[in-house]
């Protein structure tokens, strides 16, 4: 069984081995009781960016856990940022598909107000969209056993996002009409690739115009209609495995 995984904040540089880290706030509560960690488990803690530690658990509160450092851990960031730009979608599709983007190991996720979109994120419904999308990254962060968690950026309109289209490496644009299959793309071995995804009836033919005159590549990622939850994870696994 893996060793259980939680958000920490941890110090600059890493504890070294021996030293003991407190888990408390809102992690440490759950750590203590929902997840009922005891003395003698031994946990992961990271946070987030790269770092974390590895150890047993030495002491239990209500509020808290106590982590002896018996290993640190260090991850480079990768040479390629994948980063996916997700139309807002219905429902909890769209949470959906920031599980999934995380767990498949995406750099960053930005939320996109699409003209089809259904769903709006205007004041108090946007701040809580973001932060449900947000709280999502985190957990499926954890249950990936990642080191980095993905950065949810804040929304973007069509021209918010056609400025990241431009300062991309390479910015794809997954389209039903389009004649180049993502299989034929070529990557660049660094710098940033821009994937985006549209709503649930897609990308529209102004939206299309926007993107393309912005530099990105209106790519065909397989022959039928994937739903805007599931087509953004297909085709970051097809680019990350190659």
């Amino acid at each position: 069984m893996s060793d259980p995984v939680f958000h920490a904040e941890l110090a600059d540089p890493l504890p070294g081995v021996g030293a003991t880290v407190l888990l408390d706030g809102p992690e440490g509560r759950h750590a203590a009781m929902v997840r009922r960690i005891r003395v003698g488990e031994q946990v992961q803690l990271s946070d987030g960016a790269g770092r974390g530690i590895v150890g047993p658990v030495v002491a239990v509160s209500k509020q808290s856990i106590t982590v002896e450092v018996a290993s640190q851990l260090v991850e480079e960031p990768p040479a390629l940022r994948l980063v996916v730009a997700q139309a807002l979608a219905k429902g909890d599709r769209g949470e959906l598909a920031v599980e999934l983007l995380t767990e498949v190991g995406v750099s960053e996720i930005v939320p996109w107000q699409a003209s089809r979109s259904i769903v709006r994120w205007t004041g108090e419904r946007g701040a809580k969209g973001l932060a449900r999308w947000r709280s999502t990254a985190r957990e499926a962060a954890k249950q990936s056993r990642r080191l980095w968690t993905p950065v949810v950026g804040d929304l973007v309109s069509t021209a918010g996002l056609a400025a990241r289209v431009a300062a991309a490496d390479l910015a794809l644009l997954l389209h039903e009409s389009a004649a180049t299959p993502l299989a034929e793309i070529e990557l660049p071995r660094s710098g940033e690739v821009l994937l985006v995804v549209g709503p649930e009836g897609g990308i529209s033919a102004e939206e299309l115009e926007i993107l393309s005159s912005a530099g990105g590549r209106p790519t065909l990622l397989t022959p039928h209609v994937l739903r805007t939850s599931t087509a953004g994870v297909v085709a970051c696994a097809g680019l990350l495995l190659r």
